[in-house]
């Protein structure tokens, strides 16, 4: 797509916004419906597409890609119009006699550029906040997920007008930066890596476009003596494994107590067979690595420390085994980037406080997992390492909950969203101070003298 095309679009949705046209409450319920039909009118063909793409199952690829869209939408709906209405606050004695109220205004034109991970989930779950805080939008696909790429823009298309919503595809190293410097935005979320997301942010400073990053980070896990192993086990080779490791807030590597790693090892083996089996290259509930660049990227890593179950590669088809490494230290590569993919070091602790330590050698990761039943030990962990969001005996499941932002802290990210979050990256807060005319205190006009401040010196105990 050329420049002048991109100009084009970009034009008619400033035009299309500064009308007025996507202010309506009726207005942005009925295009947050007209996106949910035209995702079901293509859901077998997205799910298609995410398979050619990852290899992605289709239980995965609904569940993680399309029903939670269905669920974000049916939430907006059901919420927004208590979003749209004004708040009014409390106002100070001294601004009497006075009303305060907040309005929630859209900002404009926003851009939105999406990941190849969940490449339907993460690019379309912000632009549902976008449409509903009553903005027009652009987005960019990963162009890594070329399939997927096309089915979201015949989407978008059968939605949407192009003076409303649309989509630019093309190499994201090129597309994006000329979008970025090309056009000022009113905002940009964009989700990805954490060096590409500098690159944005640096960017965008020049037109002063606000941001909202969504980053990664080397999410920890940590299983307490006291957990249960069992349950801890299946939990995490779940969270591990689903998606082959390729997921933002995926366990990066195991923190475990000592007393407790062989058998908790153990048990983790023995989940990856009963998830996919004997040979997991055989297993229709197991993907794929996305390209053959990541593929090599992770292939390196496995020369590191000792595998103590899977290992085994192929590259034709870009297979990675489930793999769990032992005899690993932060001299190790594998413990100074973020994995992104189906391998899992392993480490140990001899106590809570060790923890925080290790951790923050990698610090502000996007999630954190903690097994335990200790509350005390809960409590510390929650209270001394700093990390986007978690779960406390589970994995990956707080990204699905709309009452919940999503987002990192630090290096991991910029702002959250989801639910309500979603709609205020989006909106404006207006503050408003209304007055009425039948009062009108003389108190703060000039001249002033001792009386005068005395009085108002009153008000600011």
């Amino acid at each position: 797509m050329d420049n002048t095309t991109i100009k084009n679009s970009f034009d008619l949705k400033r035009k299309y916004f500064d009308e007025g046209n996507t202010k309506d409450y009726e207005f942005r319920l009925d295009q947050l419906k007209k996106l949910k039909d035209a995702i079901k009118k293509n859901e077998q063909e997205i799910i298609e597409a995410l398979y050619k793409d990852l290899h992605k199952p289709s239980f995965e690829a609904f569940t993680s890609e399309i029903g939670v869209l269905y669920e974000e939408i049916n939430y907006t709906m059901k919420k927004l119009k208590g979003w749209i209405k004004p708040k009014r606050v409390h106002t100070p004695l001294v601004l009497q006699p006075s009303t305060s109220h907040i309005y929630s205004e859209p900002l404009g034109v926003v851009l939105i550029i999406g990941p190849w991970n969940y490449p339907v989930n993460l690019l379309i779950a912000p632009l549902i906040g976008a449409i509903a805080a009553g903005n027009c939008a652009m987005i960019k696909p990963s162009d890594q997920a070329k399939h997927t790429s096309n089915i979201i823009t015949k989407v978008i298309k059968e939605a949407f007008s192009e003076e409303y919503v649309s989509v630019v595809q093309g190499p994201g190293a090129m597309i994006g930066p000329m979008l970025i410097e090309s056009f000022r935005f009113d905002h940009i979320f964009f989700t990805g890596s954490l060096n590409i997301g500098k690159k944005v942010a640096e960017m965008a400073t020049r037109t002063l476009t606000p941001v909202t990053l969504e980053l990664g980070g080397k999410s920890p896990v940590i299983v307490d003596k006291d957990a249960n192993l069992d349950v801890a086990a299946k939990r995490l080779i779940w969270s591990k494994f689903f998606n082959v490791g390729q997921t933002c807030v995926c366990p990066d590597y195991l923190l475990v107590h000592e007393t407790v790693k062989v058998e908790f090892v153990k048990k983790m083996k023995e989940y990856i067979v009963k998830f996919f089996g004997e040979n997991p290259i055989e297993s229709e509930s197991y993907g794929r690595i996305i390209n053959d660049k990541r593929f090599n990227a992770l292939t390196e890593l496995l020369a590191e420390g000792t595998i103590v179950v899977g290992g085994q590669t192929e590259s034709k088809s870009r297979y990675i085994a489930p793999t769990i490494i032992e005899d690993i230290t932060f001299e190790n590569k594998i413990m100074q980037e973020e994995i992104f993919g189906p391998i899992l070091p392993v480490m140990t602790f001899k106590n809570i406080h060790e923890v925080v330590e290790v951790v923050r050698k990698n610090r502000y990761p996007l999630a954190l997992y903690l097994y335990t039943k200790n509350k005390m030990n809960e409590r510390f962990i929650l209270e001394n390492i700093e990390f986007g969001g978690g779960c406390i005996n589970n994995g990956l499941v707080h990204l699905t909950n709309s009452n919940l932002p999503f987002g990192g802290v630090g290096f991991s990210g910029i702002g959250g969203y989801h639910g309500k979050y979603s709609f205020e990256v989006f909106s404006h807060k207006k503050s408003i101070v209304k007055t009425r005319w039948f009062l009108e205190p003389s108190l703060r006009y000039a001249p002033y003298n001792e009386a005068k401040l005395k009085n108002v010196k009153k008000f600011f105990k």
